[in-house]
């Protein structure tokens, strides 16, 4: 029984409440054209589907010790760079490690704690819809950022909308206290998310790697241990 109810878990995965209007717009959308011609439904259906698996909010396990700095969110590591974060951030104005993760429209767009920790600052800054992909998009793209301090260090959380994105959905506020893997927000339609961590950070991942909200490990605050290498084949 057990293993049926597992399968189940796997194939009927929770959709979250913020998908909760369009799916029912694209429903809507489907018995009108339904209604005009009756194949243009099977176009509004499918429509249905991926709008239904886009907003999918699978569980997670979320590996949990003292440093660890996992993704928050799907994706690929798109850029593992050194850079200045941005200045409207509570954060040294130096250089830092930072991580970005791409989402394409097909990923789970649910975000998730990196670390345990208290939400130190917010801040919503209006901008561009660039490619999400591109180094700018960091400086020119809307984007809510989050500073969210953990044992004494302090690091960035930056959601950035993208092409398609048109909407950075938050569920926390500043003060609020973070489990490693609880989620914070949300990214309607393709986007990134880049993680600003300290210099001495281990990053754990290579470029191109395939993360998993929650679950993957980008980096250690307190590793000591040598650099890892990573081969793609």
């Amino acid at each position: 029984m057990t293993d049926i109810l597992d399968s189940m878990r796997r194939i009927f995965v929770p959709i979250h409440k913020e998908g909760y209007p369009f799916i029912l717009i694209a429903l809507i959308a489907t018995i009108l054209l339904g209604s005009l011609w009756s194949p243009l439904a099977w176009i509004g259906a499918i429509l249905t589907v991926w709008v239904c698996y886009f907003f999918r909010d699978p569980q997670r396990v979320t590996p949990i010790r003292d440093g660890l700095v996992v993704s928050p969110a799907d994706g690929k590591v798109s850029l593992i760079t050194t850079a200045v974060p941005p200045a409207e951030l509570d954060l040294p104005n130096e250089p830092m490690t930072r991580i970005s993760v791409f989402m394409n429209v097909f990923d789970c767009h649910v975000n998730r704690s990196p670390v345990a920790g208290r939400i130190t600052q917010i801040l919503y800054t209006p901008g561009l819809f660039l490619n999400a992909e591109l180094d700018k998009a960091s400086e020119d793209n809307e984007r809510n950022a989050l500073v969210i301090e953990t044992g004494g260090t302090k690091i960035g959380v930056v959601q950035i909308a993208g092409l398609v994105a048109r909407r950075i959905v938050s569920f926390v506020k500043e003060g609020d206290s973070l489990s490693p893997g609880e989620r914070f927000g949300l990214i309607r339609f393709g986007s990134r998310l880049d993680i600003y961590v300290p210099l001495s950070t281990q990053v754990l991942v290579g470029l191109g790697q395939t993360a998993v909200a929650g679950e993957t490990v980008l980096a250690d605050l307190s590793a000591n241990e040598p650099a890892r290498q990573h081969r793609v084949g």
